[in-house]
């Protein structure tokens, strides 16, 4: 669809079309109020100052109640294959089993089922996304899961309005790269967590094959000036090659100054680490 043509939507049809993406009346009633917006770039303003700044936990737990669960056995095999979730899909048995008595377990502990940007991740690394979010507080759960939510919002609209220009979207705020100068390669499979300075977990990853989360926060979504601290587990990533660490987690805490891009890159050995501010 082209933006004229959104434009030229009813009300009526438009507000259908928001909610697809996103599942909060909420959040679907305050943008109505401003459609149809004038660009790309201004949806996605609102969209994100609405979510954030004027929803709260009861619509984003409204909107997650709108999705399947990643987890579900007969969903992963009779209505993802191609879609979203088609890494999950496309994986054995063993994984899905894994991954729907996990989601359980999740749901269970949160009331609410597993929100995840699956696009672009396989099934094992879901499943260890999972694994490490289940040991999360509830309302870490809630903040997590709001900005999966926006991440994958914005997927749909680009699907949806896919002639619009949306060039002007860029990486996360916050980003991350990993180095393993004792073996000269990317820590590869890395817990990441971004937390504020309540200490409580705004954002988590697992670092990709190059070592790196481009996707921590959604694109266009700019945290508010203030100390933050990202938490490596570097425990998990040493004992993973049978290797002893001193280090059990890397904390660097950092403060976030202004809506300019804030690369923190972590290079680590056994025995030591070292960090600056990336580009």
């Amino acid at each position: 669809m082209t933006w004229n043509k959104w434009k030229e939507l009813p009300a009526e049809e438009a507000a259908k079309m928001l909610f697809s993406c996103c599942g909060s009346n909420r959040w679907v009633k305050e943008m109505m109020a401003f459609f149809p917006f004038n660009s790309a770039e201004e949806w996605v303003k609102n969209a994100i100052h609405i979510w954030y700044d004027i929803c709260s936990a009861p619509d984003w737990t409204e909107s997650f109640s709108h999705h399947p669960q990643i987890g579900d056995l007969s969903s992963l095999k009779e209505k993802f294959a191609g879609k979203e979730q088609a890494g999950v899909a496309m994986a054995g048995e063993e994984i899905l089993h894994q991954l729907s008595g996990a989601n359980r377990d999740y749901a269970e502990r949160n009331g609410f089922i597993f929100i995840v940007c699956a696009t672009g991740k396989s099934a094992g690394e879901m499943l260890n996304l999972l694994k490490d979010r289940l040991t999360n507080s509830r309302e870490e759960e809630v903040r997590i899961a709001a900005g999966e939510q926006m991440k994958i919002t914005l997927i749909r609209i680009q699907k949806l309005l896919e002639q619009a220009d949306w060039s002007f979207l860029k990486n996360s705020h916050i980003t991350t790269h990993v180095l393993d100068t004792s073996l000269g390669k990317t820590g590869r499979d890395i817990c990441i967590r971004l937390k504020d300075a309540g200490n409580q977990t705004i954002a988590q990853g697992r670092t990709n094959h190059d070592g790196r989360i481009p996707d921590l926060l959604p694109p266009g979504r700019i945290l508010p000036s203030g100390n933050y601290h990202m938490v490596f587990d570097t425990h998990a990533y040493f004992q993973a090659q049978g290797t002893t660490g001193f280090y059990p987690e890397v904390d660097i805490n950092f403060t976030v100054f202004d809506n300019s891009h804030y690369h923190i890159p972590l290079l680590i050995n056994p025995f030591g680490y070292s960090t600056y501010r990336g580009s």
